[in-house]
């Protein structure tokens, strides 16, 4: 960019180059590191700042907006505000990931038995503890060789994702074995809440029984109403933003390698939420266990 021609011909006529720079908004460091070739200490800063910037986008898969991509930046250490953050993304066209509405998969029983909602959608971090409060649901997964199907289960304290299940079929039993692996791996000492949509398979019989079995109390919210398991539902447009995208997978087997990366090495250990205040759900963990 070269140096505004007014403040040029001010200064070889003789003029004020002090009040040319005052006029037009521009600063005497700023014309004379212009004129003489060589980047002044912010832009220095800036180009090894957007190192950094590219580096964390990366690393994010391409997922971090600003937002994230800041906060990463000042837990690694580093002073720069959020603003300069996005600039600095906008000016390679570095963009985040964001959420799309997906649709449902469970279908709704009408001759199930009426059940309470236990959440009433307070899905407040840390609003009873780890381990006391849960929610899943289900999603579908497109691939070339048909349908995999996705059941989760959540702890909605610390957004960790304690169990998954995934299956060719809708069948109860894809629930259940999320359910059955989140409580080998979590052991919870006291009953915990599991909340659901009305979905067939979460008020079957098989289910009801193996959460009694668990001790578990079961929770649902109101049909049609996706607010009403709202942390459960953000999950799905996260995976689906940030990894799976709009085009299937080759086969249900690369999608189920990739699901597991994700949730296991990715989303629970280091992707960071802005509702633990940009932790990551280990971080959050950790913190609560200490």
């Amino acid at each position: 960019m070269s140096v505004h021609p007014f403040i040029e011909a001010e200064k070889q006529g003789g003029h004020s180059v002090k009040r040319a720079c005052e006029l037009l908004g521009v600063s005497r460091a700023a014309f004379c590191a212009r004129r003489s070739g060589i980047p002044g200490p912010r832009a220095v800063r800036d180009a090894e700042l957007a190192g950094r910037v590219a580096e964390v986008h990366a690393r994010s898969r391409g997922s971090y907006g600003a937002p994230r991509v800041h906060a990463q930046l000042r837990q690694d250490g580093e002073q720069c505000g959020r603003r300069r953050v996005a600039r600095l993304m906008r000016e390679p066209g570095l963009t985040g990931q964001y959420r799309r509405r997906r649709q449902r998969t469970t279908i709704p029983d009408p001759g199930a038995g009426t059940r309470p909602d236990l959440i009433g959608r307070d899905f407040t971090p840390d609003a009873a503890g780890l381990d006391a409060r849960w929610c899943g649901d289900i999603t579908y997964i497109a691939t070339e060789e048909g349908w995999l199907y996705l059941a989760t289960v959540i702890d909605i304290a610390s957004r960790r994702v304690v169990g998954w299940a995934t299956a060719d079929h809708l069948r109860t039993d894809l629930v259940a074995d999320a359910l059955r692996q989140a409580w080998a791996r979590r052991r919870p000492t006291r009953s915990v809440i599991f909340h659901s949509d009305k979905g067939c398979q979460y008020t079957s019989a098989d289910y009801t029984a193996l959460a009694e079995r668990l001790g578990m109390r079961l929770s649902v919210g109101r049909t049609g109403q996706c607010w009403d398991n709202a942390l459960a539902e953000s999950f799905f447009a996260t995976l689906k933003g940030e990894l799976l995208g709009d085009r299937p997978w080759p086969t249900p087997a690369a999608a189920r390698s990739a699901i597991f990366e994700f949730i296991e090495g990715w989303y629970n250990l280091r992707r960071l939420h802005s509702s633990l205040g940009y932790r990551s759900p280990a971080d959050f963990e950790a913190a609560h266990a200490a």
